[in-house]
């Protein structure tokens, strides 16, 4: 099966290398300049570099080559959120393809699916997302994912495509669940990584962890998932491992943050996307719209804003009135 995979990132580079062994794979890189360099050392300098691109592996820039490849086979986007728009506009008519974007479209608001669903509803369309760093991945260490759709036989495709003894794939017929899981963990992982900046402590992180999953949990079933899709791996499974991870690049955000250094020098020594960053603000007006309280989120933009310091930030969370975690219900 040809499996072409839109973007030369650190992710869509990892899934390629993971899929090259049992499938043609195109690497397609947006810049000539780096598929060329990609092609001719066999490695990506920027985002991966300490891995070897196997000799399977073809990259390439043509956009004509790629289309027609994933015409008969496997599209993969491996851009951010921000690009997927423009990605999916490229795909041939019908196409089958899943997504690795984690994140809300600024501007609009829109997750994956409804960004699919408003631009491009003739494709056979679907996320691919769980707790991975794209470095672990790429070597062969054991992880998991979920492929999301409505079209079961594009997970299962989904499956055959990546499926090995290194890399297990799941699959849910709940794409809003795992897209809301994929996005709102960064955001978390932003405030655990202040929380333990600051060093409050493991306590301090199992709360903040905990009480995020419910804050994804609630913002979710509002949009329409399904709650149980936040104890998987797009939901619990994500959320742990990035706002526990040393590879965690929203993790580190909030640790410099919590050092006091400002958002464009953390942006600029990190050289790497960080999704929560960008997600953070328009997470909140998507929650606020639905009704839904999201205090860790609120408090989080509220120090990427400059509203507060972190320290500020963590202090109005503590200070916020008792609550029950499940209301009690009357006795019979």
């Amino acid at each position: 099966m040809p499996i072409v995979v839109w973007g030369a990132g650190a992710w869509g580079t990892a899934l390629a290398v993971a899929a090259a062994p049992r499938h043609p794979v195109l690497l397609w890189a947006r810049d000539a300049a780096q598929a060329a360099e990609m092609a001719r050392t066999r490695r990506n300098t920027r985002y991966l570099p300490d891995i070897v691109l196997p000799d399977a592996l073809r990259i390439g820039h043509d956009v004509d080559e790629a289309r027609a490849l994933s015409a008969q086979g496997l599209a993969i986007i491996g851009a951010p959120t921000a690009g997927l728009r423009e990605r999916l506009a490229a795909l041939p008519p019908g196409c089958r393809v899943l997504w690795l974007s984690k994140g809300f479209e600024q501007g609009s608001g829109a997750l994956g699916h409804e960004i699919a669903r408003d631009t491009r509803p003739d494709l056979r369309a679907g996320v691919l997302s769980g707790p991975s760093f794209a470095l672990e991945v790429a070597r062969g260490q054991p992880s998991a994912l979920v492929a999301a759709s409505a079209d079961a036989a594009l997970c299962e495709l989904a499956v055959q495509a990546f499926h090995s003894e290194s890399l297990r794939i799941y699959t849910s017929p709940d794409p809003v669940g795992v897209e809301v899981g994929g996005a709102v963990k960064n955001v978390m992982a932003i405030a655990t990584g202040i929380a333990d900046g600051l060093k409050l402590g493991q306590n301090a992180r199992a709360a903040l962890i905990t009480r995020g999953l419910a804050e994804m949990t609630r913002l979710g079933v509002a949009l329409g998932a399904r709650a149980d899709t936040f104890m998987g791996l797009s939901g619990l499974g994500d959320l742990v491992l990035t706002a526990t991870g040393d590879l965690s690049r929203n993790r580190k955000v909030g640790l410099l943050l919590a050092e006091g250094r400002a958002l464009p020098e953390i942006l600029a020594q990190l050289g790497h996307v960080a999704e929560g960053v960008y997600t953070a603000a328009t997470l909140q007006l998507r929650a606020r719209a639905a009704g839904v309280d999201m205090p860790i989120t609120d408090a989080v933009v509220a120090v990427l804003q400059g509203q507060a310091t972190p320290a500020q930030a963590l202090r109005g969370l503590m200070g916020r009135g008792a609550r029950p975690e499940q209301p009690h219900t009357p006795s019979a």
